[in-house]
């Protein structure tokens, strides 16, 4: 399908030109987020934005308002936002994961990011990823036959050596000894 996307409009979001914000929003479809023009964020896939013309369309649609530029000065609850970046890690827990990365995908800063995520969770971004991967390599130690080099890629951590010490820090013993301690105690 071909985009509806005016090419004024496309270009003033690749070239985050202040001079169309509030003549018109975009949204990105596959994070959720709207935004002016100038937001500083990546450039959206084209096929995945929607323009509205103003902010209450955009939330009439169920998009959030991005927290690094803030259209019309809306704001998403940092409880809110926090909980769509866990939801966010749990579903892409196993690939390279970064604070900017996240940050990124979340449309705040990294500065933000990392002390509103410790200020909710407790724990820093990277300590809750490490959490998700040690648990979800856990869970396949119980449940499948994976060699433990396997499990250790499959959750995002393609270095063996570097996933075992990890994995001993967190549980108390190497994958193996797990795998033997709890196989079959789902």
């Amino acid at each position: 399908m071909k985009s509806r996307i005016p090419d004024n409009y496309w270009k003033a979001i690749m070239e985050n030109d202040a001079a169309f914000d509030n003549t018109f929003y975009y949204a990105v479809k596959t994070t959720g987020i709207f935004c002016r023009p100038s937001c500083k964020s990546r450039p959206p896939n084209k096929e995945n934005v929607r323009i509205f013309n103003n902010t209450e369309q955009a939330l009439l649609e169920n998009f959030r308002p991005c927290k690094r530029c803030r259209p019309s000065g809306l704001r998403l609850p940092d409880e809110e936002w926090i909980q769509q970046v866990t939801e966010w890690i749990d579903a892409n827990y196993s690939e390279p994961l970064t604070l900017n990365l996240i940050a990124e995908s979340s449309h705040g800063s990294p500065y933000h990011l990392q002390r509103t995520f410790k200020r909710m969770k407790g724990m820093s971004p990277t300590e809750y990823i490490q959490q998700v991967r040690i648990d979800k390599a856990a869970y396949y130690l119980k449940t499948t036959n994976e060699s433990v080099t396997n499990i250790g890629s499959a959750v995002g951590y393609p270095n063996t050596a570097y996933f075992v010490t990890l994995f001993k820090k967190r549980m108390k013993q190497t994958p193996s000894e797990y795998r033997k301690n709890h196989k079959g105690n789902q």
